[in-house]
């Protein structure tokens, strides 16, 4: 089967290291999505293991549509009874550039009319009461061409199940496992995150110390389709448990000037089972200092519109923090503007990365290299 894997733009280049790792070689990505060909066993273990893809997509074809007649008979040409009982739940998501068809409702209409016809044709069902499994149908018509694809994960990847508590501008864990993984943190490092909120980027570094399978505890939607065997999920699980990183503990510092923020991290890490490799303080950044060498700081800091008159002065003093660690690299995610004028220097390297449909730019600073050998 021919399989998606969507990434958040700026944040490709981590879902493609991902895959790689995990035995799928140098993926292109084209427009946001990541390609590749797999089994149900390869969907089950993408669903499990993936930190920063956003979703795991079974495409079902391609094909020309610049009248709302070609869409509908493209769709009902595909076998959906393969997929589907006529009690399918059919969840519609679609979205249209530079196409005729920009009424994206409407596209959706003739979709689930096309799929339902043909579930009927094939069954001899007459009626649809919608009460059996979920199926997230997409339908993106790009260039008057749609791509059809059926949603193998259902919940998008980032509902991981251990945040449940809110606390303002989060940040989403597939973003914030990909802030990690793009510092090449590995659990032998000292991490530190001075910005910490809630606690998701150190959360999603201690898992990725831990090589705990992000997916581990959740489940999927593709599982109750009448096609995908039921032992595929099974056997992902299994080698999820098997390749943890048993006997390792983290070296990670997160602070927060706020202490509901603390406690609100200090619950989430409990809850993903990675607290004892967090440590945890309700702390101003500029107060952090460690005496561990090429160490990585990892933050995502305030840059809400309310604090725009203090953020020259906070972000000066982040730098002035960094300055004091001089063999440790800093990335950080912000919208703000001024970022790198008040940290004084340019970055080593930046690129643009979407939050919550805000544009960001991730920056890394780069300290100095250990010994050849160290």
């Amino acid at each position: 089967m021919k399989l998606l894997v969507p990434a958040a733009t700026g944040l490709e280049a981590s879902v493609k290291r991902q895959l790689k790792n995990l035995g799928y070689g140098d993926r292109p990505a084209v427009n946001g999505r990541i390609s590749l060909e797999g089994d149900w066993e390869d969907v089950a273990r993408l669903n499990v293991f993936l930190r920063s893809g956003e979703r795991v997509l079974l495409s079902l074809g391609a094909f020309p549509a610049r009248t709302f007649d070609e869409l509908y008979e493209g769709v009902y040409a595909l076998p959906w009874e393969e997929f589907l009982t006529p009690h399918a739940k059919i969840l519609l998501d679609g979205k249209c550039v530079k196409s005729a068809l920009m009424a994206v409702k409407a596209a959706g209409g003739v979709t689930k009319k096309a799929i339902l016809n043909r579930l009927g044709d094939r069954s001899g069902a007459r009626s649809f009461d919608e009460r059996g499994e979920r199926a997230i149908v997409g339908v993106s018509l790009f260039e008057d061409v749609a791509t059809v694809t059926l949603d193998t994960s259902g919940d998008g990847l980032h509902k991981r199940g251990y945040r449940v508590l809110t606390y303002d501008a989060p940040l989403r864990e597939t973003v914030a496992a990909a802030l990690a993984e793009s510092s090449f943190y590995r659990a032998e490092k000292p991490f530190a995150d001075v910005f910490c909120g809630s606690g998701t980027i150190a959360i999603e570094a201690a898992m990725i110390a831990l090589n705990l399978a992000p997916g581990l505890s959740r489940g999927f939607d593709f599982t109750a389709w009448k096609c995908a065997p039921k032992a595929a999920l099974d056997h992902a699980r299994e080698e999820a448990r098997a390749v943890r990183a048993c006997g390792k503990t983290p070296r990670i510092f997160a602070c927060d000037v706020s202490p509901r923020a603390v406690e609100i991290a200090q619950f989430h890490a409990k809850r993903a089972g990675v607290s004892e490799g967090i440590e945890f303080r309700c702390a101003d950044m500029r107060r952090f200092t460690s005496t561990e060498r090429y160490g990585v700081i990892v933050s995502n800091p305030p840059y809400g519109e309310r604090l725009k008159a203090d953020l020259f002065e906070l972000y000066r003093d982040f730098s002035r923090m960094f300055r004091r660690l001089p063999d440790w690299s800093c990335y950080f995610l912000t919208s703000y503007g001024g970022a790198e004028r008040a940290f004084g220097r340019k970055a080593d390297k930046k690129r643009r990365v979407y939050n919550a449909g805000l544009e960001c730019t991730f920056y890394r600073y780069s300290g100095e290299k250990p010994p050849r050998g160290e």
